[in-house]
């Protein structure tokens, strides 16, 4: 007899992905109602928002998600004070078994804080920045990227969703934590994590930096993420970040292939005037200043 061989069930099945930021709201910024061919998953990583949608109209708190289903209109509310962090991700997935993740937000485990924050770093390696611009239509694949990444988003998305829908399920994923044992499961990085931090910040040091953003993906807290990476390089996040953009700007400035102002786009810095002081701070010389050392010093050789 021939062994036999059994399909398997897909419960859940994300198709495509329309985009994934991690938003840093301002006060009083909102949405018009809006509705697309697709769900859109919304996270709060820090802060609240208020949520007017077709199956749900309420707060939206930090650590909880909900889910708008497909064509669902829907629009979001920042109260004056705040300013929060959120995630969205626009994915196409036609299982009516998502709708149950539409009528209320969930509370996110601390399990599925991580899955969320895995998914958001796989997504980094595969999509173009800007990762923060709303209304993106048309998010950028890089042109290469590791293999296999584009099919892990989906797998970690669809088991993601998975998760959650089964957590709503048995009542165990909705359940708030208190603040004190959020604290208790927050990991003490490690140097092999504190590596990949570093690493994160060498790939990415082009676009603006969140430090509440990389809390979330790495599962700390602003005071041991900071400590730890100045006990082991020696410099403090922000200026590690900064001597790689210098570094950068002095490689384009000797290249002679970017404007100072084009320099500073591609850095996703304010200005010129900023980016000037920038170098200055670091190198002790403008831009100008520096480039007519270098041509001096090539002059006497």
């Amino acid at each position: 007899m021939d062994f036999v061989l059994k399909p398997f069930r897909e419960e859940i099945t994300v198709k495509r992905l329309a985009n994934i930021h991690y938003f840093e709201f301002t006060p009083n910024y909102q949405t018009a109602g809006d509705s697309h061919p697709f769900c859109e998953l919304l996270y709060v990583d820090s802060g609240s928002i208020n949520i007017e949608a077709e199956h749900y109209a309420g707060l939206l708190k930090q650590g909880q998600m909900i889910v708008h289903g497909e064509n669902e209109k829907h629009a979001l509310v920042c109260n004056e004070k705040g300013a929060p962090n959120v995630i969205i991700i626009g994915f196409e997935c036609t299982s009516e078994k998502i709708d149950a993740l539409t009528y209320s937000p969930l509370q996110l485990s601390n399990e599925l804080q991580k899955m969320l924050a895995e998914i958001i770093k796989e997504a980094r390696t595969v999509y173009l920045p800007p990762y923060d611009v709303p209304n993106l239509k048309d998010m950028k694949k890089r042109e290469e990227f590791s293999f296999g990444a584009d099919q892990l988003i989906k797998n970690l998305l669809q088991v993601f969703l998975i998760k959650c829908l089964r957590g709503l399920e048995n009542g165990n994923a909705s359940r708030p934590q208190t603040e004190a044992a959020k604290q208790t499961e927050i990991k003490k990085i490690d140097e092999l994590h504190m590596e990949e931090v570093k690493k994160y910040l060498d790939d990415n040091f082009t676009q603006k930096i969140n430090v509440d953003e990389l809390c979330f993906l790495f599962g700390t807290n602003k005071t041991t993420l900071s400590r730890e990476f100045k006990r082991l390089y020696g410099k403090t996040i922000i200026d590690h970040v900064n001597t790689l953009r210098v570094e950068y700007t002095k490689t384009l400035l000797r290249e002679n292939s970017c404007t100072l102002t084009q320099i500073a786009a591609l850095l996703n810095v304010s200005s010129v005037h900023y980016l000037t002081a920038l170098f200055k701070k670091y190198v002790h010389l403008t831009p100008t200043e520096y480039l007519h050392t270098i041509k001096k010093k090539l002059d006497e050789k």
